[in-house]
This record gives C-alpha cells, sequence and structure tokens, in this order.
C-alpha cells in the first residue's frame, strides 16, 4: 500500500489550537504519532463543512501510540503551540479547545490547564469537553503543506484523498516539510519511511530551509 508505515493500535486526541493546517504539522512529524486528520468537532451541527461551520471548531484528530509518546506530551505541545486564542475569546471557529476521549484524558487536560495557568500567570479561555464527533474538513484542507509539493505525493503514491488524509507516512512528511521535524529525527527514522534516495534528497532540503521558522496558516 503506498504511504503506509508500520501500524500499531492507537489512542486519540483532538484539539482546537486555532487554524488547523499548523497543529497537522506539528503533530503529524511526533515520534509516536500514527497518523492525523484535520476536520470540524465540539458542537451540534449535522454535517458541518468550512463555509458553513455553525457552532463547531476546526480541530486536528490525532491517532497515537501511548507506549512512545503520552498525552502529557500532546498536551504540553498543545498549550506552547497556539497562534491566538489561548488567553482570549474569539470565535468558535479557532478557540482553544480540548476534546477528551476518557475520563483519564479528562483528569490530565483539567491538570495541565490547572498547571500552565499557575505557572505562566494567566487565565486560559480554553474549553475542555466531551468528544462526541469528528466530521473531516475538505480534502483541499488534509495535509495542506505537503499539498504544495505534488510532485512528492505523486512519487509516493499518495494522490487519492482518501490515502493522502490516513497516510501515516503523509502525516510525516507534511510535519517535516513544514520544519515541524529535525533533521536528526528525520533520519533516525528513514528505515521505516521507504522513500528514494531523491524524494529523501527533496525533503531534507525543505526540513534545513524551514527548521525554526514557526508553523502558520
Amino acid at each position: 500500500m503506498p504511504g503506509q508505515l508500520q501500524e500499531v493500535k492507537g489512542k486519540r486526541a483532538t484539539f482546537g489550537m486555532g487554524c488547523f493546517w499548523a497543529g497537522d504539522s506539528l503533530f503529524g512529524a511526533l515520534s509516536g504519532v500514527i497518523r492525523t486528520n484535520v476536520g470540524y468537532a465540539g458542537g451540534t451541527k449535522p454535517s458541518p463543512a468550512y463555509r458553513d461551520l455553525g457552532d463547531h471548531t476546526e480541530v486536528v484528530d490525532i491517532e497515537y501510540d501511548p507506549e512512545t509518546i503520552s498525552y502529557t506530551h500532546l498536551l504540553s505541545l498543545f498549550w506552547n503551540n497556539h497562534e491566538y486564542g489561548l488567553t482570549t475569546k474569539i470565535k468558535r471557529q479557532y478557540m482553544s479547545l480540548i476534546l477528551y476521549h476518557d475520563e483519564e484524558q479528562r483528569l490530565l487536560a483539567e491538570k495541565s490547564r490547572e498547571q500552565e495557568q499557575e505557572k505562566r500567570k494567566e487565565i486560559f479561555v480554553t474549553e475542555i469537553k466531551k468528544f462526541t464527533e469528528f466530521y473531516p474538513a475538505e480534502d483541499y484542507h488534509q495535509k495542506y503543506r505537503l499539498q504544495g509539493h505534488p510532485w512528492l505525493i505523486e512519487s509516493l503514491g499518495l494522490t487519492d484523498s482518501e490515502v493522502l488524509r490516513t497516510s501515516p507516512l503523509a502525516a510525516k512528511l507534511n510535519g517535516y516539510i513544514a520544519g515541524a521535524g529535525t533533521l536528526d529525527q528525520f533520519e533516525r527514522e528513514l528505515p521505516h519511511l521507504g522513500l528514494s534516495e531523491k524524494a529523501v534528497q527533496y525533503v531534507t532540503k525543505y526540513i534545513i530551509e524551514n527548521q525554526g521558522s514557526g508553523l502558520y496558516c
């Protein structure tokens, strides 16, 4: 199958932290994250769309291996990578939101919010609520940074929109291309990625160029 890494049984985490393109890259590059999707959640409107969200929020939905990366670490990245909306109320589309999938996640999220507020001496407007349903965003939003590199997508057999959205490899490369992962990490993971020498050189170029430039939408 194109664009596939070795699969493990994963857990889910769902975060809203502003525009979802940046979060997709941030979490996708992490060791222990299996796949990412961007979409809409947290509201009540059936079948939301980008131009008709209702009361939903832009979120990144993450599948991760808890044996490799902890939910606490994901929360740390959540608190430290908001573009906006952590301490100021903004419209629901871009609000700060944690949707927990079980009681353990709820307790960890609430504890981490208290600790971060105390550390920063600020009050967060982040909502913490139970996950109900996730609606994948339109195809052009999925792996948005990677979609700016059509040659790479075609060379890896990721042109099918569903494959691109759900591929673990696509999640990784979407992060690396945006500069979310380090070159050392990329080189360590190379044996498991199945990339051609030309693809390796191509991705390496963008990791170096974009490293430290910050994630944005």
